[in-house]
């Protein structure tokens, strides 16, 4: 490990935990709990199998790793992630060359693929769409001529890839059909994946707009952000619950989420409160295993109904 002089210990250059630190294995919630609740979908369907669902399930944490390391690269390229408020990025912080990080990145997305062909042979042709869509939003989230992320649009990315795509895609894969309890199931961890995003947008507030990248919380402002914040988690505890009563599932299953409120009632108190690195990095953590205990509650209170 080498100690910086100005911020944490990083780990050595092209070490292991420089290329751990690139993937951002706290993020991966967001990739195991739509998965998860699309396999309930399934289940409640009565046509769950676990091969698809367990395929689907690398595919999505491969392809959240490939676009951390895009993210990764496509920042530090552009000088994005100097002096950030947050832990090091492995590029910016010279642990890990542009080209290491691209070449771990084709990596990540070439085992992606593999998963999607897996998934292509069992369950048709609409999974290679998604697929390259997935990882192509996935690119463009930092990277390209018109990056996703840098034009107030990686809200609805997030929300959209990482909720409904990732929720119906896995009851597709595991039924032939995307039912419609998981596109309207798809919205909880569609929304507490973006509380996650917004987190880390608030945190780097100052100096994303000091480098020109236009999150969206730079355009709303750290008001309209924290307001943001309390929307998403509104839709995903009780909105998508009462949602789920509404339609085809009844029962007191879905309000098992409930248990996560004080959780999220924390993140959104600390939202407002949140000053320093050290108070970020703990709302970032939580925010993470909000996603992740919300998605399994969400889960377990549909399967049983």
């Amino acid at each position: 490990m080498a100690a910086s002089a100005t911020g944490p210990t990083l780990p050595l250059p092209g070490s292991a935990g420089a290329w751990i630190l690139a993937c951002r294995p706290r993020t991966l919630t967001a990739a195991v709990a739509p998965v998860a609740v699309g396999a309930a979908c399934a289940f409640r369907a009565g046509c769950l199998r676990p091969g698809p669902v367990l395929a689907a399930l690398a595919g999505a944490v491969l392809i959240q790793v490939g676009t951390n390391l895009a993210n990764d690269v496509q920042d530090g390229v552009r000088g994005t992630d100097r002096n950030r408020v947050g832990p090091p990025r492995a590029v910016a912080a010279g642990l890990l060359s542009p080209a290491q990080v691209r070449g771990g990145m084709a990596v990540a997305f070439g085992l992606a693929t593999l998963c999607g062909l897996y998934l292509a042979w069992t369950a048709g042709w609409p999974v290679v769409a998604i697929g390259i869509a997935s990882i192509l939003a996935g690119l463009a989230y930092t990277g390209g001529p018109w990056p996703l992320g840098y034009h107030g649009l990686g809200d609805l990315f997030v929300l959209l890839f990482f909720g409904l795509v990732a929720t119906a895609g896995t009851a597709y894969v595991s039924c032939g059909r995307a039912t419609s309890l998981s596109l309207v199931a798809g919205l909880g961890p569609g929304a507490t994946t973006t509380v996650l995003l917004v987190v880390n947008n608030l945190r780097d507030l100052e100096t994303d707009r000091r480098s020109g990248k236009r999150t969206l919380q730079v355009i709303l402002g750290r008001r309209g952000g924290e307001l943001e914040v309390i929307l998403l988690l509104l839709v995903a505890l009780p909105g998508v619950p009462a949602l789920l009563q509404l339609g085809s599932l009844a029962g007191p299953g879905p309000w098992l989420v409930l248990l996560a409120a004080p959780a999220a009632l924390g993140i959104a108190r600390g939202v407002r409160r949140a000053r320093n690195p050290g108070e970020w990095l703990d709302l970032l953590a939580r925010a993470a295993r909000l996603a992740l205990v919300h998605g399994l509650l969400l889960a377990l209170g549909i399967a049983l109904g």
